[in-house]
């Protein structure tokens, strides 16, 4: 069997439990707050991060994993024969890639580092992940597990509700939902990330509708491709992401499902009561 590596960054947001499952290497993103910098998911994990950001007088930017850390990883695994498949949160939304390339020129010539934008973000970038992992323990080729990641990106996506485009603007990660922007008194927006940046669908009028928006519009997505697997994303919300599930499972019968809470540096962003649906269909 090849030894293959896995690396990705902390927007993933893969439970644990699937993390050490798969043996999957996380870079950590940046969570600076005031004089203090965390390393997401490291020191400071999403209840830590909500319950002080209720608090908070300041409040905290993000950068993207550093170029240092990235060559921190691929340096030991390069001098045990890995190679290695690095998948990566869209670079239309982050310098993440920019951080992983740049640590693979510090290495020699010819070094065996696939490194792939996902054009995703959150379980959309993870359900790639599980997906190599799963044909590396199969016996997947490395060439084989590069092609199943660049395929994986046009079969996943992601729609989300928001109770504010507050945090999405100021992080300048609000793509097309600029249009949006001061029109959204008494209504909630309605996204979906599409070719690696946040697009807006829709507004409504109410959080219940919302959610119940994001899952017709994910079964609309889906539509007859099978096989389906899903995953509910929130940010401190798992109430409202637990229904969505349970309703978006109902209506598509998926293979797989995966509740997810999104890292605090995803968190930032999107702001506290996102929820999301994640799908992976056809493959």
């Amino acid at each position: 069997m090849p030894k293959i590596a896995l690396v990705t960054d902390s927007t993933a947001s893969i439970p644990k439990d699937l993390v050490d499952k798969y043996n999957i290497i996380v870079a950590p993103q940046i969570l600076i707050w005031g004089d203090e910098t965390f390393e997401d998911g490291v020191n400071i994990t999403p209840s830590e991060f909500y319950t002080r950001i209720k608090k908070a007088t300041v409040m905290p930017s993000t950068t993207q994993v550093t170029v240092a850390k990235f060559h921190e990883i691929y340096q030991p695994l390069l001098a045990q024969d890995y190679q290695i498949l690095t998948i990566i949160l869209s670079a239309k939304l982050s310098g993440t890639l920019n951080s992983a390339l740049q640590a693979r020129e510090m290495l020699p010539p010819g070094a065996p580092i696939e490194i792939i934008d996902s054009n995703s973000t959150a379980m959309a970038l993870g359900f790639h992940l599980i997906t190599v992992a799963r044909a590396i323990k199969q016996g997947a080729s490395f060439p084989e597990c590069v092609a199943l990641a660049q395929k994986a990106r046009d079969h996943t996506g992601i729609f989300f509700a928001v109770d504010t485009l507050e945090f999405l603007h100021r992080g300048g990660r609000i793509g097309g939902a600029t249009r949006f922007l001061g029109t959204m008194l008494n209504f909630k927006p309605i996204l979906e990330l599409r070719d690696g940046r946040v697009e807006p669908i829709e507004r409504v009028r109410t959080r219940s509708k919302s959610l119940s928006r994001i899952v017709e519009l994910t079964v609309d997505k889906v539509g007859s491709r099978t096989p389906v697997r899903l995953s509910a994303l929130h940010a401190n919300a798992p109430e409202d992401a637990r229904l969505v599930l349970q309703e978006a499972s109902a209506k598509l019968n998926p293979i797989e499902t995966v509740f997810s809470e999104v890292s605090p540096v995803v968190g930032v962003h999107a702001g506290p009561g996102v929820v999301g649906i994640v799908y992976m269909a056809g493959m």
